[in-house]
């Protein structure tokens, strides 16, 4: 088992300066901290984290709160879950997950208590109940999502009115001028959720500078749902060549029924997704599609807990810039 002296010795630096590294007590220079930092992973310690916790009178535990809801993709919460929880063990920290459906009892559960040093909350809505408790705790926490108010908030999470813009931007430089937008579960806008909301409104002003006219449709996913949603579209827009999906569930259902009309993909109607890489990769029509970060997303979330609770860093909101790729189902609007 790798000691402290020895990742010392790797990073040439005393051993009181890793465990200042490691207990946040002291400032250190970002570029000992870095060498230090990099020294942990390439040897592979891990600190005693009942030591570490008797001498920092820290519990060195990060509360993850992920709400599961049946009307949100699971795998992306999970993936963004899985890389907090990855993250979080090579800076010595473990992750309490809490996955009910608590809301503010939740975080004043965790603030009342030494169960955790810091929280990361997911799932979060422009109106969030949770944050004006959060707030008035002082305790440290990270939001995976963007409120109406980030104000005194640290934030990450993909620029999704960016997004939005980007997936107008594509499908009006190819000539569409009729989009449709399959939505999120109708429940996901009720609770006004961030990702959900913040994407709209970028579709809605791309299009309005693009001239570029819009139909927002929400969608429960699953095939008679799809099949429901698509039905109204074409009965409201007739002229509909370009759909914007942003529900997993929705995308195999759609291309399926496309396909059961006599649409072809690209030729006729053009389908682009903001989704996770795999969804769109492994759909029957490769997708052109804005992936969702799930991964940096996790991993950048854990670096500002850690930074907090070294009094490295103020707050601030993170937003990764979105990146498209064009594959099979997007094409030139028909004539």
């Amino acid at each position: 088992m790798v000691t402290l002296a020895e990742v010392a010795q790797h990073a040439g630096v005393s051993a009181s300066t890793v465990s200042y590294v490691l207990s946040g007590k002291r400032s250190i220079s970002a570029p000992t901290r870095e060498r230090v930092e990099d020294s942990i992973r390439q040897l592979g310690y891990h600190p005693n984290a009942g030591a570490r916790a008797l001498a920092s009178s820290r519990s060195n535990i990060i509360a993850l709160m992920v709400p599961l809801r049946t009307d949100m993709y699971v795998p992306v919460m999970m993936e963004i879950a899985v890389a907090v929880a990855t993250g979080a063990r090579r800076h010595g920290y473990d992750v309490l997950l809490l996955t009910g459906e608590e809301g503010p009892a939740a975080v004043r559960r965790i603030a009342g208590s030494s169960l955790a040093d810091a929280m990361i909350l997911m799932d979060v809505e422009l109106e969030d109940e949770r944050l004006p408790l959060l707030r008035e705790s002082g305790r440290t926490a990270v939001l995976i999502g963007l409120p109406a108010d980030a104000s005194g908030l640290t934030c990450v999470d993909l620029d999704f009115e960016a997004t939005g813009a980007l997936c107008v931007d594509h499908l009006a430089g190819l000539g569409h001028r009729e989009i449709a937008v399959v939505g999120e579960a109708p429940a996901v806008y009720e609770r006004r959720t961030g990702f959900a909301e913040r994407t709209r409104d970028g579709i809605r002003a791309r299009a309005r500078e693009t001239g570029t006219r819009v139909l927002h449709r929400p969608c429960e996913g699953g095939y008679a749902a799809t099949a429901g949603t698509l039905a109204r579209i074409f009965d409201e827009r007739p002229g509909t060549t370009g759909f914007i999906v942003q529900n997993e569930a929705a995308v195999e259902p759609l291309l399926n029924l496309l396909q059961q009309q006599g649409r072809a993909v690209p030729e006729d109607v053009s389908v682009m997704a903001i989704c996770p890489e795999q969804v769109a990769t492994q759909a029957s029509v490769r997708l052109t599609s804005v992936a969702i970060p799930a991964q940096e997303m996790g991993r950048r979330s854990v670096e500002q807990v850690v930074a907090k609770l070294a009094g490295r860093e103020a707050d601030e909101v993170d937003l990764l810039e979105p990146v498209l790729t064009t594959r099979a189902s997007t094409g030139p609007a028909p004539v």
